[in-house]
Formats: structure tokens, C-alpha cells, sequence
């Protein structure tokens, strides 16, 4: 039965990176998802480009466990010698758009959900959830869906993690910060230029230490990323703006940093969002014990996931690796996948929550 369900999978693997599926364009992707589902006698559910299914033997009475990954990539980065939008498989490699990121955490949870759908002695409800827009954390992704499922008593998503287990995840700031200076004629002593406000306030910014660092996340991690200024070359540029990437921990809310940095600077300072919060689960979690008697590892994350967007205690884990995501030639193994729909099948087998 196992093998057939690893073939499967890998089949719909293959067939998910030949369709372009760009965040907030996941409409075709979604509608083969919903085709196979069905082929296979399940019974899912859709909201826009999100898909949902529920295990047979639903018992209201019974915990639920989510087992979650994206449909949504990335735009493919520059220096492709393959067609990205082409599974070309040479051995037990898989080439193509997505597939690491998240198709094999995809298409490895929906194995291990079929392999339990029709059991009786499941101690547990599964939901098995394939959600969009997860690479831009967009409205119409998981965070619009969530409220459909219900409550969860455990998040499983699915990510590039080499099947260990992330029990904690950064949360994410993004900043839009200006400085404000005066006009003025290049040539003579007028003007307060603003890049040399702003580049105060990043060197100052650059040598900023949060004094609470986290031993699974580390430090509060911030970075400038982009800037812009000025208009011509004879000009005293009278704004400059720059955009920083903070990455939070566990000891501090993004609007905790927020205030923080807001005081600490001159600049003007705007948040995008201050949804994107840490996330976690105990070591103690039953999950995690599991994991851990079979041999797995745990670490915290410096990427963020749409763990942020579920209110409920997650883990992340997939087959995979992270450094190939959002990469020129992304691939994936195929006995990474098997291998990973059997580690989620072990963890889940003999699981009491």
C-alpha cells in the first residue's frame, strides 16, 4: 500500500511543477490538486485557491492534528539551466520549480494523510490542508482559511527541514523607514542631506543589540535591504528611505521591536505588518518526545512559514533543504520523499495528544 501512495505523490509532484503556480495565481495548480483528490475518493473542501479534506472517521470528541504545506512558489531566480516549469528527473532527482519548496512536503503529507484516512483506531482527527500564498503571507492563503478548519490541537507544516523538526520559527517586521533632510544646491553649504541622516541611523541600527536572545532562535536578527535616494546629481537629496528585515524571537512581539526601534532612531519609521509573530512548541510535546525517541533532531528557524498565521501549536518539519529553496536549479530527491512520508507515518503511528 506504501509504495503505491510514494508513487502516487511523486506523480503529482511532477505534474504540480509543470503548472505555474506564482503566489496569487495558484488557480490551475489548485484545480489539479482538487482533480487528484477526488480520483482518489477523498472529499475535499476549497476556498479560493486553498483545499481542505477531512480523514473518514471524523470523531468531534477526538483531538485534531493539521497537516499543512503550500501550493504557492516563487518566481524562478536568475542563472536556470533547466525549465523550471519542467519536472526533469535524472536518477532519483527531481528538477523543477516548487519541488523543494514546498511540492515534496506537499505531496509527503498528503501520503501520509491517505495512509491513515480510513483508520478506525486513530486516536486523532486529520485535516490535510494544501494552502495558498504562502511565499507573500497573503490574505487569501492560509490565514483566510484558517477559521474553516476549526480548532486545532497541533499544526504539522510541512517545509524543507531535511524531516528534523523546527520547534521554534522567527517571526518577520518588515520596516519602511524615511529620513527626512532639507533640498539644496550640491555646490553650496545648504541643505541637510538625507542619506547621511539615514546612514546615522543605520550604522546605529547595525551595532543595536535586543539584550534578550533566545537559545533556540538566537538574537533578534535585523538587516537593511534596500535603499533608495536623491533625484540628480546636484541635488541634496531632502528623503531617503530605506527598508530593513527583522527577524524576531520568542522573548519580544514584533511591536515590542517596533517601539524599540522607533525610539532609537530619527527616521521615520512605518510597519508593514505586525502579524508575523515567533512560534513554537515545547520540547515537551508529546510530537516533539516522539521525534526525538526515533531520532530526529530539533532546531529553530530563521525562515518565516505560515506557522505565523496558525494560532494553534505547530511544528515544522519536511523532506528537503532549505538552502535549495528560492534557487536556481531547486530539485528534490524522490527518496527523500518516500523517506519522509515514512518518518511522518512513525511520528504519528503510536501519537497521543
Amino acid at each position: 500500500m506504501i509504495e503505491k501512495i510514494q508513487e502516487d505523490c511523486i506523480a503529482l509532484l511532477k505534474a504540480m511543477i509543470e503548472i505555474p503556480s506564482f503566489s496569487r495565481e495558484e488557480i490551475n495548480v489548485a484545480d489539479l490538486i482538487e482533480a487528484r483528490l477526488r480520483e482518489w475518493n477523498l472529499n475535499p473542501q476549497r476556498l479560493q485557491n486553498n483545499l481542505w479534506v477531512r480523514n473518514e472517521n471524523w470523531n468531534d470528541t477526538k483531538p485534531v492534528i493539521l497537516l499543512n504545506s503550500h501550493i504557492d512558489t516563487v518566481r524562478p531566480a536568475n542563472g536556470w539551466t533547466y525549465d523550471p516549469f519542467k519536472a526533469t528527473t535524472e536518477g532519483d532527482k527531481i528538477t523543477g520549480l516548487g519541488s523543494n519548496d514546498a511540492g515534496a512536503s506537499l505531496v509527503a503529507l498528503l501520503g501520509t494523510f491517505i495512509y491513515f484516512h480510513k483508520k478506525k483506531s486513530l486516536p486523532y482527527n486529520l485535516i490535510f490542508c494544501a494552502s495558498a500564498e504562502e511565499e507573500i503571507s497573503g490574505p487569501n492563503g492560509m490565514t483566510s482559511v484558517i477559521a474553516q478548519l476549526g480548532n486545532l490541537d497541533l499544526a504539522i507544516v510541512g517545509e524543507p527541514t531535511g524531516m528534523q523538526m523546527a520547534i521554534a520559527e522567527k517571526g518577520l517586521l518588515v520596516l519602511d523607514v524615511e529620513a527626512k533632510g532639507k533640498a539644496g544646491h550640491a555646490a553650496r553649504e545648504e541643505g541637510e542631506n538625507a542619506i547621511y541622516m539615514a546612514m546615522e541611523d543605520i550604522q546605529l541600527l547595525r551595532n543595536y543589540e535586543f539584550p534578550l536572545k533566545s537559545e533556540v532562535l538566537g538574537p533578534v536578527k535585523m538587516t537593511v535591504t534596500q535603499i533608495a535616494a536623491g533625484h540628480q546629481h546636484n541635488m541634496v537629496p531632502d528623503s531617503c528611505k530605506f527598508v530593513m528585515d527583522v527577524r524576531t524571537n520568542e522573548f519580544y512581539s514584533n511591536k515590542d521591536v517596533f517601539e524599540v526601534i522607533s525610539g532609537l532612531i530619527k527616521s521615520e519609521v512605518k510597519a508593514r505588518s505586525f502579524r508575523l509573530n515567533s512560534s513554537g512548541i515545547s520540547p515537551e510535546h508529546p510530537f516533539i518526545k516522539r521525534g526525538l525517541d526515533i531520532g530526529l533532531t530539533t532546531f529553530g528557524s530563521p525562515t518565516t512559514s505560515d506557522q505565523a498565521v496558525i494560532p494553534y501549536i505547530s511544528v515544522k518539519i519536511g523532506p528537503g533543504d532549505s538552502a535549495r529553496s528560492h534557487t536556481a536549479n531547486e530539485f528534490i530527491y524522490t527518496y527523500e520523499i518516500k523517506g519522509g512520508i515514512d518518518v511522518y507515518i512513525d511520528l504519528l503511528e503510536n501519537l497521543y495528544i
